[in-house]
């Protein structure tokens, strides 16, 4: 996979992320970027750390979603994943080699400046607030991405979530008539999600 079309997606993966993921995903795939992400291949025989570094290496453009990260309920645990891998990510970038230089990332939040409690090193950066809408998620991957990658003729977000709609829609009626339940298609593993998207897109070209 190329290194300067591929798009590393740090984000947290329960159920009640998936709202917000599958546009995140669409949005990549429909602009002819490569999402690479933790579950994009299962393999237990590989390190999870190992994983993670390997992808930010093979990846020009990294999104960081830490809307996770304050705990939510008495006796929770911080979700750190999110902002150490955003770490590993900005360090490539720093202290990596030259042509990592080239290396960009989105920080994603529901609120803004509601990070800085936990990460006063991020103050005066800018973040991209989502507020848990998967539209408006959709929207700020999609205006950062066009602005770094510098992506012409993209249609506007509305657009795009548009599309995003009708995958949906056509990617339910396709799989529940290959003998997928609804509690299947929910729960579709990401690599499948992914294929699925990558097929739709082929098959509906976006109008320039």
């Amino acid at each position: 996979m190329s290194f300067e079309t591929s798009v590393f997606i740090n984000c947290p993966f329960d159920d009640e992320y998936l709202p917000l993921l599958r546009p995140i995903l669409f949005c990549v795939v429909d602009l002819g970027l490569v999402p690479r992400i933790a579950l994009e291949s299962l393999d237990s025989g590989e390190a999870r750390i190992a994983k993670i570094v390997r992808l930010i290496r093979e990846s020009r453009f990294g999104i960081h979603d830490l809307s996770r990260l304050k705990a939510r309920r008495k006796g929770e645990f911080f979700r750190l994943n999110m902002p150490f891998e955003l770490g590993l990510d900005v360090g490539s970038r720093l202290f990596g080699p030259p042509e990592f230089g080239v290396k960009r990332c989105l920080i994603l939040e529901a609120e803004r400046y509601r990070f800085q409690a936990a990460i006063s090193d991020l103050s005066n950066s800018d973040i991209a607030v989502h507020r848990n809408e998967p539209e408006l998620a959709l929207t700020e991957v999609r205006n950062w991405l066009v602005g770094v990658a510098g992506l012409r003729q993209v249609p506007g977000p509305a657009a795009l979530f548009g599309r995003f709609n009708e995958f949906m829609g056509d990617t339910y009626d396709r799989l529940r008539s290959r003998g997928y339940s609804d509690t299947n298609i929910e729960a579709l593993p990401v690599p499948e999600l992914m294929d699925c998207m990558r097929d739709w897109v082929t098959g509906n070209p976006r109008p320039h």
